[in-house]
C-alpha cells in the first residue's frame, strides 16, 4: 500500500484516524500498531514475520544491555545485537551482489536464487540499530514492552521508506502525546503538499524523464542529455522529499513530531552542503552512527570518510554503481573540506552554485544508471562526445510540450513559495494574515488533495522511488 493510492487515502487512513481518536488514551497505541502491520502486510503478508523477529532480537537486545553489569559485556551485546540486524540486511539485500561480484570475478557459477526483497528493510534495519546505540549510550533506556518496540519501529507514516526516526527524539511520544486543532490541520497540509508534489510533479516527470535516459545514448543531443538528467534529480527529488513530507503530516496527524529530512537541497552551493539537506535523517545517522564512531575528523579521516561513503551507496541499492555514487560524493566531500569550501566563498554565489549543479547533476548520472558502462555513455553525451548534435527537434518538442511542467518543478525545488509564506505568517497585518491563514492555506491545500485524486484516476500503480531501498 502506497500513500498516493486510493485504498489508502479513501478508505485506509479515515479508517485509521476514525479508531484511532475514538478510543481512549490507553488505547490508542494498540490501534496503531494493528493498522501499521496491516498497512505493511497489505501487499506481501510474508515479510511481516521477517519484521516481527528483527523486532524481536532488538528488543533482547536492548534489554541485555540495560542489565549489563560492565561496558565490556555491554559492547559484545551492542556488537552481537546489531551483527544479527546485519545479517538478515545482508542475505536479503546484498548477497546476491556478493555472489555474482564472485562469480564475475572467479568464473565460478554460483546457484543462488533472489529471497525477495522485504519492502523498507534498510529503513526498519536502521531504526532498530538507533535503538540499540541510544540504550548502550544511556541516551533512552530499554523498552520494556515489545509492543511498544513493534509499534515505533513499524509506525506506517515512516516504516517503508523514512525518514529515518531516532529512538530517543520519539520515546516520550509512544507513551505521551495529544494531538490539537491546530498541529492536526498541519498535519493535514503538510500531507497535501507531499501528495502534490508525488501526484502532480513526480509522476509527470516520471514519464517524461525516459525519453531522455532509456533511449539509444549514442545519438542523444548535448542539451538532450542535461535536461534528461535534470528531469531526473528533480523527480527524485519531489518523489523523496514528497514521501518525507507526507510522514511528516501523517505523524503530526497522530501526535508524533518527526524532524526535517529534506531543506531545499538544490540550493546548495557545494557537495558538503547538499548533504546536509537532502535526506537528512540518512545523513545524520551515518554521522552519528559511523563517522564519528571510528574516529570522526580526529582519527584517520579519510578512512572514515571512505567508510561512510561507501557504506551510504551501498545502502541505496544493491548495484555497484551505487558504491561509486557514494564514494563520487565522498571524495567531493573530503576535496572541499581540504581545499575547496574557503576557495568557493570567495567567488560570487552564482560561480558556487554552477559548480554545485553541475557536479549534483553527473553525480545523478551514477545513481540511475546500474550499468556503468551506460552511465559512462550518458556522461560522453553530457561532454558532446558521442557525436551527436548540441539540440535535436525531439528535444525541442519535448521541451516545447513541458516547459511548463519544468518551469513549476524548477520552482518548486526553490524556497521561494516557503519565503512567502513565512513573510506573511510571521510579518502581515493581523487582517491579512488571518484570511491567509484561515481561507487561502486550506483552500490550497484542498485543491492540492483535489487535482491529486483527479490525477490518480486511472493511473498506474506508481510506488515511491525510494521503495526500493
Amino acid at each position: 500500500m502506497v500513500f498516493s493510492s486510493f485504498i489508502f487515502l479513501f478508505a485506509f487512513l479515515p479508517l485509521t484516524l476514525f479508531c484511532y481518536f475514538a478510543v481512549p488514551h490507553k488505547f490508542k497505541n494498540a490501534i496503531l500498531l494493528v493498522f501499521s502491520l496491516v498497512f505493511y502486510a497489505w501487499g506481501e503478508p510474508i515479510w511481516i514475520l521477517i519484521l516481527l523477529l528483527n523486532v524481536l532480537l532488538g528488543w533482547i537486545g536492548g534489554l541485555l544491555l540495560e542489565r549489563s553489569p560492565n561496558l565490556t559485556r555491554s559492547r559484545v551485546i551492542l556488537v552481537a545485537s546489531i551483527a544479527s540486524q546485519v545479517l538478515f540486511l545482508f542475505y536479503f539485500k546484498y548477497l546476491g551482489l556478493v555472489l555474482k561480484s564472485i562469480a564475475s570475478l572467479t568464473s565460478i557459477s554460483i546457484i543462488y536464487h533472489e529471497p525477495g526483497l522485504p519492502i523498507g528493510i534498510s529503513f526498519f534495519t536502521f531504526h532498530l540499530i538507533s535503538y540499540l546505540v541510544d540504550v548502550y549510550r544511556q541516551q533512552a533506556p530499554a523498552m520494556k514492552s515489545y509492543s511498544k518496540l513493534l509499534l515505533y519501529i513499524s509506525m506506517f507514516p515512516q516504516l517503508v521508506a523514512g525518514p529515518i526516526i531516532r529512538y530517543a527524539d520519539v520515546q516520550d511520544q509512544l507513551s505521551r502525546r495529544t494531538v490539537t486543532v491546530a498541529e492536526f490541520s498541519y498535519g493535514i497540509g503538510r500531507f497535501a503538499i507531499g501528495l502534490g508534489k508525488k501526484v502532480i510533479l513526480a509522476n509527470a516527470l516520471a514519464e517524461l524523464s525516459p525519453a531522455f535516459l532509456d533511449r539509444d545514448l549514442q545519438g542523444l543531443s548535448l542539451i538532450g542529455a542535461w535536461l534528461g538528467i535534470l528531469i531526473f534529480a528533480l523527480h527524485i527529488y519531489f518523489d523523496f522529499s514528497g514521501y518525507s513530507d507526507m510522514a511528516i503530516g501523517l505523524g503530526r496527524m497522530l501526535g508524533f513530531t518527526f524532524k526535517e529530512n529534506f531543506n531545499y537541497p538544490y540550493v546548495s552551493r557545494s557537495a558538503t552542503e547538499f548533504w546536509r539537506r537532502w535526506n537528512i535523517s540518512v545523513g545524520g545517522f551515518f554521522r552519528d552512527y559511523v563517522y564519528i564512531p571510528l574516529g570522526g575528523n580526529r582519527r584517520r579521516p579519510w578512512f572514515n570518510l571512505f567508510v561512510v561513503w561507501f557504506l551510504t551507496g551501498l545502502w541505496h541499492g544493491a548495484s555497484w554503481n551505487f558504491v561509486v555514487w557514494g564514494l563520487y560524493f565522498g571524495v567531493l566531500i573530503g576535496l572541499e573540506k581540504k581545499f575547496l569550501l574557503a576557495g568557493l566563498d570567495r567567488f560570487p554565489r552564482w560561480v558556487s552554485h554552477i559548480y554545485f549543479g553541475i557536479l549534483v547533476l553527473v553525480g545523478w548520472v551514477f545513481f540511475y544508471f546500474e550499468s556503468l558502462s551506460r552511465a559512462g555513455m550518458y556522461l560522453r553525451a553530457m561532454l558532446g562526445l558521442n557525436g551527436a548534435p548540441l539540440a535535436d527537434t525531439e528535444v525541442l518538442i519535448h521541451v516545447q510540450n513541458h516547459l511548463w511542467l519544468l518551469l513549476v518543478a524548477l520552482a518548486a525545488s526553490m524556497p521561494l513559495s516557503a519565503r512567502i509564506h513565512s513573510m506573511i505568517a510571521d510579518r502581515a497585518q493581523q487582517s491579512l494574515k488571518t484570511v491567509y491563514m484561515n481561507t487561502l492555506v486550506p483552500l490550497a491545500c484542498l485543491a492540492l488533495l483535489t487535482i491529486s485524486a483527479i490525477l490518480l484516476v486511472g493511473k498506474t500503480y506508481t510506488p515511491f522511488f525510494y521503495f526500493r531501498f
